[in-house]
């Protein structure tokens, strides 16, 4: 090829680009972040929706905790001695 021959050569038309929602990279760079995000909404929902109720700080024990309460005073007290 000479010179002459490259310059009378037509260039080819430049590609038009894609819209910025078609292009491969961009999902690959905002894909993680966007899903963190999504993530931490439904975790949020999830704990506000299934948050367990309070309980009181009263120092008397529930009905329920009763015997387990007794068994362990009776278990950190020391025996009588003979």
């Amino acid at each position: 090829m000479t010179p002459n021959e490259n310059a009378t050569r037509p260039t080819p038309a430049p590609e038009r680009p894609l819209p910025w929602w078609r292009e491969p990279m961009l999902w690959l760079v905002l894909g993680g972040p966007l899903a963190v995000v999504v993530a931490g909404i439904v975790t949020a929902v999830i704990a506000v929706r299934g948050s367990d109720p309070v309980l009181s700080r009263s120092s008397e024990p529930l009905g329920s905790d009763t015997p387990a309460v007794q068994a362990r005073n009776h278990a950190a007290t020391p025996r009588p001695e003979r």
